[in-house]
C-alpha cells in the first residue's frame, strides 16, 4: 500500500499555486569532492575532518559524491525529477583560494558551467554563497569572530555575483548562521571546532554584518531585478511545562535560536532580553556605529530550513536551576514522537506553528522552504533502489504542514527537499543518509528512491 495513503495523508494540491517553486537542495562540501583540484584550497571542513574523532568514521569530503566530475549527469537527474529549482552552494575556497585576492578562474568556471547546464535543462539555479566552507586561511586569521571576515565575505560574494548575475536570479548569502556560530564556535562539534562562547556571539554579529554588506553591494551592482535573501535554520522552542522556569528557558532558547538573527535583520536591533542575558554573562554583540543599519538592509525572501521542534526546561535532570558555570539552565527536551535516524522527533505540526509565527512576527517577508527532509536507515536492494516509506511519509506530512500554514495566511512560495543526494553529513560523515536519491559511494551510482519518485509525481499532480 502507498505509505502516504496508509497514514491517511492527502496532500491538498490546490493549495499550491502555479507560481509555487518545487526544488531540491545540496551544498558544495557535502557533494563536490575534488577538494584539491583546479586551484581549490582547504576549507575549515577539510581541516576539521582530519581531527581524530571529529567526524564519524574518520570520514571527509575529499570525494563525497564526486559531483565536481559528474555534474552534467546530476543535472539530468535533477531534470528527471520535474523540479523547477536547484539550490546549490558555491565553495568559497574554490572561487577565491585563501579567502582573499582575485578570483580563481578555473574554480568559478565550474559554477558557470553548472548554471548553464541547469538553464538548458529548464531548471532555475538558486545560489547560496556560504554553506560553511570558510577558507582555512581566514579561520587562521580569526574566522567569523573577526570583523574582517565580514568584509572578506562581501568581496567574495561580488566575485560570484559579477560572473553569474546575468543568469542567476536568486541569491542567498548565508546558510544557517546559527550552525556556523553555535556549533562551530561555542560547542565545537562542527568546523572549526572551537569552544568559546564569546567568540560565538561575535561570530553571530559578523555573519549578519557580512550578509548585510554583501546584499548592499550585490544590489548596488545589479543591472536587472534579483531576489536576495538569507537562510536560517529555525525550529520551535516551547516550554516543557507551564512554569515560569520553563517559560524563561524557552524564551532564552527562542532568543538564541531565532530572534537574535531575525530581529536585527528585520527590526533593526538585537532583542533587548537577549542583550540583557548576555550582559549577565559578561559578554555582548560587538556592535559598531552603523552596523545595525547594514544588517537591516532590506532583503526579499527568507529561506526556512526546518527539521524538528523542541521543548525546553529551566532545570537540569537533577533539578538544578543553574549549570556548572552558574548560568540559568536551558535544557532541550525532545518531544516523545517517532524519530529519524538522527534521533530527531518528527513534528510536522510544529512546522505549521513556526511558519505562522514567522508570518505574524515578521510580516511582509516571503518565505521559501530551502531545506526539509530526514535521514533514515535505508536498505537498498540489489539494483540500488530504496523503498523509503518513512521518508516519503515525512515529506508528505511536512508538505501538508506547509499547506496548512498557507491556509492560515503565511506567504510561502516554495519547497526544496533536502537533499537531492545521499552525501557527507558533516560530523556524521557518511553514516546518515538524507538523500531522496541513493548514492553507492563505492561506485558513485545514483538511484532515485521511492521518495524521489513520490516527490516527482506530487509535483506533476500539482502542476496539472
Amino acid at each position: 500500500m502507498n505509505p502516504v495513503a496508509a497514514r491517511g495523508l492527502l496532500l491538498p494540491e490546490a493549495d499550491f499555486p502555479p507560481s509555487f517553486r518545487w526544488g531540491v537542495a545540496t551544498s558544495s562540501y557535502q557533494i563536490e569532492g575534488a577538494v584539491a583540484e583546479d586551484g581549490r584550497t582547504p576549507s575549515i571542513w577539510d581541516t576539521f575532518s582530519r581531527v581524530p574523532g571529529a567526524v564519524a568514521g574518520g570520514d571527509n569530503g575529499d570525494v563525497a559524491c564526486d559531483h565536481y566530475h559528474r555534474m552534467p549527469q546530476d543535472v539530468a537527474l535533477i531534470k528527471s525529477l520535474g523540479v523547477d529549482t536547484y539550490r546549490f552552494s558555491v565553495a568559497w575556497p574554490r572561487v577565491q583560494p585563501g579567502g582573499r585576492g582575485p578570483v580563481n578562474p578555473a574554480g568559478l568556471a565550474f559554477y558557470d558551467r553548472l548554471t548553464d547546464e541547469l538553464l538548458a535543462a529548464g531548471v532555475d539555479p538558486w545560489v547560496t554563497l556560504y554553506h560553511w566552507d570558510l577558507p582555512q586561511e581566514l579561520e587562521d586569521a580569526g574566522g567569523w569572530p573577526s570583523r574582517d571576515t565580514a568584509y572578506r565575505f562581501a568581496d567574495y560574494a561580488m566575485l560570484v555575483f559579477d560572473k553569474l548575475s546575468d543568469r542567476v536570479d536568486n541569491w542567498t548569502t548565508l546558510n544557517e548562521p546559527w550552525c556556523s556560530a553555535w556549533l562551530g564556535y561555542a560547542i565545537g562539534v562542527h568546523a572549526p571546532g572551537r569552544k568559546d562562547y564569546d567568540a560565538s556571539i561575535a561570530a553571530v554579529h559578523h555573519l549578519l554584518l557580512g550578509h548585510g554588506l554583501a546584499t548592499q553591494r550585490m544590489r548596488a551592482a545589479a543591472t536587472r531585478e534579483h531576489t536576495f535573501g538569507i537562510t536560517l535554520n529555525t525550529g520551535t522552542a516551547d516550554p516543557l511545562t507551564d512554569t515560569e522556569t520553563d517559560r524563561a528557558a524557552a524564551r532564552r532558547a527562542d532568543g538564541m535560536g531565532l530572534r537574535i538573527y531575525l530581529d536585527p535583520l528585520r527590526k533593526g536591533g538585537y532583542p533587548q532580553d537577549m542583550v540583557d542575558d548576555l550582559a549577565a554573562r559578561g559578554t555582548a554583540f560587538p556592535v559598531r556605529d552603523g552596523d545595525l543599519a547594514i544588517i537591516a538592509t532590506p532583503f526579499d525572501v527568507l529561506g526556512v530550513n526546518f527539521y524538528f521542534g523542541q521543548d525546553f526546561s529551566g532545570t537540569d535532570e537533577q533539578g538544578s536551576l543553574v549549570d556548572e558555570d552558574g548560568h540559568p539552565v536551558v535544557r532541550a527536551v525532545l518531544p516523545d514522537r517517532p524519530r529519524t535516524a538522527m534521533g530527531w522527533p518528527i513534528t510536522p505540526e510544529r512546522f505549521t506553528q513556526l511558519l505562522v509565527r514567522l508570518h505574524r512576527d515578521y510580516p511582509g517577508l516571503p518565505l521559501v522552504i530551502t531545506e526539509n527532509g530526514a535521514a533514515f536507515d535505508d536498505v537498498a536492494d540489489e539494483s540500488g533502489f530504496v523503498t523509503d516509506d518513512d521518508r516519503t511519509a515525512y515529506l508528505a506530512e511536512h508538505l501538508a504542514a506547509v499547506a496548512a500554514a498557507r491556509e492560515q495566511g503565511a506567504d510561502i512560495r516554495g519547497y526544496f527537499a533536502w537533499s537531492l543526494l545521499d552525501n557527507f553529513e558533516w560530523a556524521e560523515g557518511y553514516a546518515k543518509r538524507f538523500g531522496i536519491v541513493h548514492v553507492d559511494y563505492a561506485t558513485q551510482v545514483r538511484t532515485p528512491k521511492q521518495s524521489a519518485l513520490w516527490f516527482r509525481d506530487t509535483i506533476a499532480r500539482n502542476r496539472a
